[in-house]
């Protein structure tokens, strides 16, 4: 039963949560310490897979005992509970992520302080002076510049749109401190082509209940966007965005005739979040728009007497799990493509006992390690959840956008356009996909590499973005400034408190030993205060890893965490709150199905693909696939038995 949301008097939304302390048993502390000493003398990666999920297990109970840090704890002001006028919240998302804890209505919602994965104090800001060295546009040119592109081959450019599809769901920063007098002044040298002097940054707007500067307190950033897993890219952090997007019948998203997203009035699709835009996001969001669609049809189809609302709530739910399920098992087996993750990732969504046994049985045990995370209980580990300034550091992952794209026809691969990434973002990027077609830009991407995540690889188009205000932006540098002004430790006070050695050289941090000299020089040979960007970039990655392990242990905490917490994948991940339909549409599907619903000529593209983020198999003019129509009709209700709640999928 649903406990009744806290009243909007109470006095503070700590004191309403009364959330569980962490409750680790004596054998799950036992192993953690094993766990982390076989890790720093052997290394998880040089284990067998299974062990070294069991290692990697350990090293996760103690990041959930030492790298949860509470915000809620800063002085605050203007926290109250959100009124409350249906009881629609009990089974479905709300527009801005309250009551997903029905006891701390405002935990992860909209507009609440990011987290944090070290401890308050150790985010105290230095002065000025130390926060601007080195030099962050020095940083930019000697260390990240783009010399010749660094190719990832094991992944497509559909990973990298996918990733910034799925950041913008997490987190935003909102709005910038537009006062250019308070704003970073970065001086440049005599000959910098950048086309302003001084370069001025502007400042993170910060938490408006904390004073700003650099006070010697903890400094604290609000998120704008859902903390939630939630899809919010797609429908908005706030109920205003989710009403522009939604057509107002039988629950679906707006799309326009031709099956694109409508555009505003500067050109820029009509979406939950639009930011940073460009074509491959434009693919993702309308991709998954059609989906949103496709899922109310089934519904609709299971349910016909529903109201527009009741199948909006399902569908987005629904969509919302797919979205994670692929992330989960698809995503990240193609970016950390090491044996350990392919198994550990995939335990994370169904335990080690395997898809096959939960299909067959449902899940064995509440264990995660054994069944899963969804459908366990809920767990908070005695910290109220937000995503976290760590979090949104290491996820800095700009080197795998390509300069320049290839736009190849699905028919017979024939080159059909040539682009730069300028001339594919924000209002340029709709003329272009509709010049070249959803289904050949799906294509093209498909089969072309992002770039690695390594230094001198940072797109020279970031280095000079012109924005739609036609303002000119170093987004490299930016990204140092960012780190450094959020009170994100560098690079080696960042491994300590991740339980890791900090590195003693330069050699040691970098195996190229050019690089290893260019770093030195910029840092003054001071190892300590190497950025955390350019640590996790020289890093040499665990065997298949897109990226470095100090990052990997962020993510294998979070990435949990952001299922553990929720309670529509945990206590509520069931077919009384997702129905039996909606149940089902998520376990047949993944994102190569998602494609091929709706762009059924990629079908020879993906033939022999094992993972959809990996390089698509190029097509002959030999076998043209089938134009593009509807994969299959919306099934007819089913009518068959139920087995544990959950009515198989007709045939299609």
């Amino acid at each position: 039963a649903a406990r009744s949301p806290a009243s909007p008097n109470a006095p503070s939304q700590k004191e309403q949560a009364g959330v569980a302390p962490p409750n680790f048993s004596p054998l799950e502390r036992t192993w953690a310490t094993l766990a982390q000493r076989i890790d720093r003398s052997i290394g998880w990666d040089s284990l067998p897979p299974l062990i070294g999920d069991l290692v990697l297990a350990g090293v996760r109970i103690r990041l959930r005992q030492t790298n949860l840090h509470d915000s809620w704890t800063l002085p605050s002001s203007g926290v109250r509970a959100p009124d409350v006028k249906d009881d629609r919240y009990l089974t479905a998302r709300t527009a801005d992520g309250t009551f997903n804890d029905l006891a701390m209505p405002l935990m992860g919602a909209a507009n609440t302080r990011f987290g944090r994965n070290v401890p308050l104090e150790d985010t105290v800001l230095e002065d000025e002076r130390a926060l601007l060295s080195p030099n962050p546009r020095r940083v930019s040119l000697e260390l990240l510049t783009r010399e010749r592109f660094i190719p990832a081959p094991t992944l497509n450019v559909l990973a990298a749109a996918w990733l910034q599809f799925m950041v913008h769901d997490w987190l935003s920063h909102g709005q910038n401190d537009p006062d250019l007098e308070n704003a970073w002044t970065i001086p440049l040298a005599d000959d910098d082509p950048f086309p302003q002097r001084p370069m001025r940054i502007l400042r993170t707007r910060r938490d408006p209940s904390r004073p700003a500067g650099t006070d010697g307190q903890p400094p604290s950033f609000m998120n704008i966007a859902s903390h939630w897993w939630d899809a919010s890219q797609l429908y908005g952090s706030d109920l205003d965005t989710q009403m522009k997007v939604r057509s107002g019948k039988d629950g679906k998203l707006t799309v326009t005739p031709q099956g694109f997203l409508p555009v505003d009035k500067d050109g820029i699709e009509v979406t939950g979040v639009s930011g940073n835009w460009w074509l491959a996001l434009d693919l993702m969001h309308t991709l998954f728009t059609l989906e949103h669609n496709a899922i109310c049809d089934r519904l609709r189809a299971e349910y016909p007497t529903w109201s527009d609302e009741e199948l909006f709530d399902r569908a987005r739910l629904i969509n919302a799990a797919l979205l994670a399920k692929i992330h989960t098992v698809e995503w990240t087996t193609a970016i950390l493509g090491h044996p350990t993750l392919q198994i550990g990732m995939r335990a994370n969504w169904w335990g080690l006992a395997t898809e096959r046994v939960n299909r067959l049985f449902g899940r064995l045990s509440n264990s995660e390690l054994i069944s899963g995370i969804p459908g366990s209980p809920t767990n908070h580990f005695g910290v109220p959840y937000s995503i976290t300034e760590e979090f949104v550091a290491v996820y800095r992952m700009h080197p795998l956008l390509p300069d320049d794209f290839q736009f190849h026809s699905v028919q017979d691969d024939a080159v059909i356009d040539e682009k730069t990434f300028e001339e594919l973002a924000f209002r340029k990027a709709r003329p272009a996909l509709e010049t070249v077609s959803m289904q050949n830009a799906l294509y093209s991407l498909g089969i072309a590499n992002p770039g690695a995540m390594t230094l001198h690889n940072f797109p020279k188009s970031m280095q000079r973005l012109v924005e739609l205000d036609n303002t000119v932006n170093d987004v490299a540098a930016i990204d140092i400034m960012r780190t450094r002004e959020r009170g994100v430790p560098r690079y080696n006070g960042f491994r300590k408190r991740l339980h890791k050695a900090p590195v003693t050289s330069f050699e040691e941090l970098c195996a190229n030993p050019t690089w290893a000299e260019q770093i030195r020089r910029v840092y003054d040979s001071n190892i300590d205060r190497v950025d955390l960007m350019i640590g996790l970039y020289a890093e040499t990655p665990p065997a298949g890893f897109g990226f470095s392990d100090t990052a990997f242990r962020i993510f294998i905490l979070m990435a949990s965490r952001r299922l553990n917490s929720d309670r529509f994948f945990t206590a509520d991940f069931k077919p009384e709150v997702y129905t039996p339909a909606g149940m089902a549409w998520i376990a047949d599907n993944g994102f190569t199905s998602v494609l091929l619903r709706h762009f059924p000529s990629l079908r020879p593209a993906l033939r022999g693909v094992a993972n959809p983020f990996a390089p698509w198999t190029r097509v002959s003019a030999a076998s043209p696939p089938p134009p593009d129509r509807p994969e299959f009709e919306t099934p007819a209700p089913a009518r068959q038995p139920e087995r544990r709640g959950v009515s198989r999928r007709a045939k299609t």
